[in-house]
């Protein structure tokens, strides 16, 4: 009996053993749970902060914030046939672009072909585009093309300079020319083009002057405060007449006249209608430095608006406007040291304050008689159609370069003056 007992106890024991065995283990198993859990949460969280990391990287590569871009291109030949192609072609889409373009070609030979492009398409914030083509030939017969290009959109600011410079010597000697006179003298058999097209928003092109069609005497046009439409265009032909030339204002002087717009350019242009460029911001002619100021002024406006070089800016003097020498003079120094041609606009009537002054200026320096080009408002005779306009007799300084004659002032219709323009000016128009 005692030792059933004992058997009991011993049986009790190892169940009593087995039981807390058995809550010890499913005890532990049940706090591992919230662990697993958690190391879970953690693996999406770190997973989310990856993608957005990813995303971000994704969108640096859009475009760069800041692109410098130097292209030069040099070549020195010594050839009996030199055949030279250089294009530069830039693609650029950042928030602030620097681009340098230089093409620089030292020919020396029998005869040349020379094809100098550069092409800039730039979509930017801001930009700044140095492009400059530079051509020393010695050649008895060369053939020289050139053509700078810009297709360039910027929100806030754009400095663009385009320049070539061709320095060409032709070296046939009296006799030798292919095609030679009576007279026994070589003929020079070179040609050379020059291409500027300055696509700054839409400007239009860049060329100026009418090309290599032959200059006529006069042309008959307009000049307008208004912004040209085709709704103005069409009023225009429909009760005046089809103009040359359309004279409009650089940037917007408030009161007084609307400044130039880019549809305008391209409006006119696919007219075949000449710009001439005037300059309206200021009220006051008198002082050097005044005249100075201003230029700077009308060729900082020219260039940030894509007006190609050669063309000729008119400082417009209204009759109430006090003038004197020296601010005739100020404003072509400055103008005429520039890329751009030396214009004024007046009455330029012997009895008039701008007459006397202009001629004062000449006296100080004659070279103003043959370098600026002189569009006169007198004498008045009245707005007329083109099929009646008077004969062209503009009043001007004896020995000045004509540039044309405003006969006709504010027409009721259409709002625009009526001009005959010179064939002196065409080759400085846009």
């Amino acid at each position: 009996m005692k030792n059933r007992s004992n058997v009991s106890f011993i049986v009790l024991g190892v169940v009593s053993l087995l039981f807390l065995f058995s809550l010890t283990f499913f005890s532990q198993s049940n706090t591992s749970i919230p662990v697993t859990a958690s190391s879970d949460d953690s693996q999406v969280e770190h997973t989310d902060l990856v993608e957005d990391e990813s995303s971000n990287s994704s969108n640096g590569d859009n475009g760069s914030k800041e692109n410098n871009v130097t292209n030069h291109v040099d070549n020195s030949i010594n050839a009996n046939d030199g055949e030279v192609d250089n294009s530069l072609e830039n693609h650029i889409n950042s928030s602030s672009s620097n681009v340098e373009n230089n093409v620089t070609n030292a020919i020396n030979s029998t005869q040349s072909s020379v094809n100098n492009t550069i092409q800039n398409h730039i979509d930017a914030e801001s930009a700044d585009v140095d492009s400059a083509i530079d051509n020393n030939i010695q050649t008895n017969n060369n053939d020289v093309t050139n053509s700078i290009g810009n297709d360039i959109n910027v929100s806030v600011d754009v400095n663009v300079t385009n320049q070539i410079n061709n320095h060409i010597t032709n070296t046939t000697k009296d006799g030798d020319g292919p095609n030679n006179g009576d007279n026994g003298n070589g003929e020079e058999n070179g040609q050379v083009e020059n291409g500027e097209d300055s696509d700054n928003g839409d400007n239009g092109t860049g060329e100026n002057g009418n090309g290599n069609e032959e200059t006529p005497e006069t042309v008959w046009g307009v000049d307008s405060a208004s912004i040209t439409t085709e709704d103005m265009l069409a009023c225009v032909r429909n009760n005046f007449g089809d103009p040359e030339v359309w004279g409009r204002y650089l940037g917007t002087n408030e009161g007084a006249s609307y400044g130039l717009t880019a549809e305008e350019v391209n409006l006119l242009h696919s007219e075949n209608i000449q710009i001439l460029v005037i300059y309206n911001h200021f009220n006051d002619g008198t002082g050097y430095e005044h005249g100075q100021d201003h230029a700077n002024a009308a060729l900082e406006m020219a260039r940030d608006f894509g007006i190609p070089e050669g063309v000729a800016l008119f400082a417009n003097v209204e009759p109430i406007y006090p003038i004197d020498s020296a601010f005739i003079q100020g404003w072509h120094d400055v103008v005429s040291e520039s890329e751009y041609s030396s214009g004024i606009y007046g009455i330029f009537d012997p009895s008039e304050e701008l007459y006397v002054a202009f001629e004062a200026a000449v006296d100080s320096d004659p070279s103003i008689l043959d370098e600026m080009y002189v569009w006169t408002a007198a004498p008045n005779e009245g707005i007329t159609t083109e099929e009646n306009a008077p004969a062209y007799n503009p009043s001007y300084p004896d020995g000045a370069l004509i540039g044309g004659w405003q006969y006709g002032l504010d027409a009721e219709t259409c709002n625009i003056d009526t001009n005959i323009f010179d064939g002196n000016v065409l080759d400085v128009l846009w």
